[in-house]
């Protein structure tokens, strides 16, 4: 039986239950990636029916490139897991809160220092298995255009297709919102030239990363290559937002010849293991999966036509002859204006029936971000459908302050990620390791009373 004759049958299926059944046992999330996986986790582990709806593989977006749940599109890393990082503190958070997908992610992780990074394939792929684990989930692959008014969390992602993302505009009565995204190239590993680089992690903290070293005359050739290398042109959009946190390295480039060597190139901390020789600029790379055999360049989110990506990173004395598995690309990522339109719990504030917005559509910016608000949403609607309150988390937490900005920014509204100037300023710890620390405390210590007080 084909996909489309599944899904028309799903379709009617779901339609024959009605208004009724749905608000007593079932939800529908439409979109499969990490916030509607999370989210569909939750709820199956909560006893509820859920009925997922991904459009792909029948449409498929600009990024991705399979039909995987929970396909991880820019990178494979999840960031940091420090307890004194922004994105430490959340993952503690999300232990806390019995986030699913984060277990999964250690389960598939590939060596990348302090950082969680996965096997993009084995995620998805458990990912599916403990979906399809639970005999009260479903799968419908179609694309959904319309909102109906059953209990639902929309999850389709910063990539929503046109009609979703005008339908949502119609629903929430504002104008959709988007900024642009970037993805970096994929090598094989094998086309590294490995008497011209090295393992090693920073401050000699393990070896997971390969490192790509440049002189001063290798790098300012590079450099010049890429700023004046040729872009791909954006069609399809009015204005050309980009977010910081996944700048294309030609747009950073060009804010000064330092700019990228000290940031995704900067040589500290890293030394030739063998001579100990520094160098002027060093280029990262990070395993794509537990194999090995393909590696990222990290902090290389790029909009380069492809040949110009060929030409220009090629520069890079180790990658003379690379073979790219994947070319770096340019995309739109959707979101919503959140503040005044959805709740701390990511409910649509004026819908009367249960209409939730979770993931980078939310206005959360991040991997890990989107799998909390695709939680936070599961624990909200839960509460809703019992007839029980849901209420805020702590905003001295990164997952309260993050839902806080979501629901109240003041101002321009952009996408926001887990950093530590959402939260509550410390200021009676002046060591600033000390303070980092204490900023963690002070979550872990707020969070477990809200639970104790608040059972999700």
């Amino acid at each position: 039986m084909g996909a489309d004759s599944v899904s028309k049958i799903n379709s009617e299926k779901f339609s024959r239950e009605g208004v009724e059944s749905m608000s007593n046992e079932c939800i529908k999330i439409v979109g499969g990636g990490l916030a509607g996986s999370e989210c569909a986790l939750q709820l199956l582990k909560a006893g509820f029916f859920v009925k997922m709806f991904e459009m792909r593989p029948n449409r498929m977006t600009g990024a991705h490139t399979t039909s995987n749940l929970a396909e991880l599109v820019c990178s494979n890393s999840l960031k940091s897991e420090e307890s004194t990082t922004a994105s430490g503190i959340l993952k503690d958070e999300l232990d806390m809160l019995g986030c699913e997908l984060l277990k999964i992610a250690r389960e598939c992780r590939v060596p990348s220092g302090s950082a969680l990074a996965v096997d993009r394939e084995k995620f998805s792929k458990k990912v599916e298995e403990a979906l399809f684990s639970y005999d009260k989930f479903e799968l419908s692959r179609q694309e959904v255009t319309t909102i109906d008014d059953v209990p639902q969390v929309i999850a389709t992602g910063p990539l929503t297709s046109d009609a979703m993302a005008e339908e949502l505009a119609r629903v929430t009565s504002k104008d959709r919102l988007f900024f642009f995204d970037a993805v970096a190239p994929i090598v094989s590993a094998d086309s590294v030239d490995m008497q011209k680089a090295y393992f090693a992690g920073r401050y000699q903290k393990g070896d997971d990363y390969l490192n790509l070293p440049m002189n001063k005359e290798e790098y300012e050739a590079f450099y010049e290559a890429l700023i004046s290398a040729k872009t791909a042109i954006l069609h399809d959009f009015e204005n050309k937002e980009l977010f910081e946190g996944c700048m294309p390295i030609e747009e950073m480039a060009r804010r000064g010849s330092d700019t990228i060597r000290f940031g995704p190139l900067r040589p500290i901390g890293l030394r030739h293991p063998v001579t100990g020789e520094k160098a002027y600029a060093v280029v990262q790379l990070r395993r794509e999966n537990l194999a090995g055999d393909c590696f990222n360049l990290v902090g290389f989110q790029t909009n380069l036509l492809y040949g110009e990506q060929k030409r220009v990173f090629c520069m890079i004395p180790a990658l003379h002859d690379a073979q790219f598995l994947r070319y770096g690309v340019m995309h739109r990522n959707t979101y919503i204006a959140a503040p005044g339109t959805l709740s701390c719990g990511f409910r649509m504030i004026k819908s009367r029936f249960p209409l939730y917005i979770a993931g980078q559509l939310s206005g959360v910016e991040g991997y890990v971000e989107s799998v909390m608000s695709g939680l936070v949403a599961a624990k909200a609607i839960a509460c809703e459908l019992k007839g029980k309150s849901f209420s805020p988390l702590p905003q001295d937490t990164i997952v309260g302050a993050l839902t806080g900005y979501v629901a109240g920014a003041v101002g321009e509204f952009k996408p926001m990620n887990a950093n530590l100037g959402v939260l509550p300023p410390i200021t009676n710890v002046r060591d600033k390791k000390l303070r980092k620390q204490a900023y963690h405390d002070r979550a872990m210590k707020s969070l477990s009373e809200y639970l104790a007080s608040n059972p999700l």
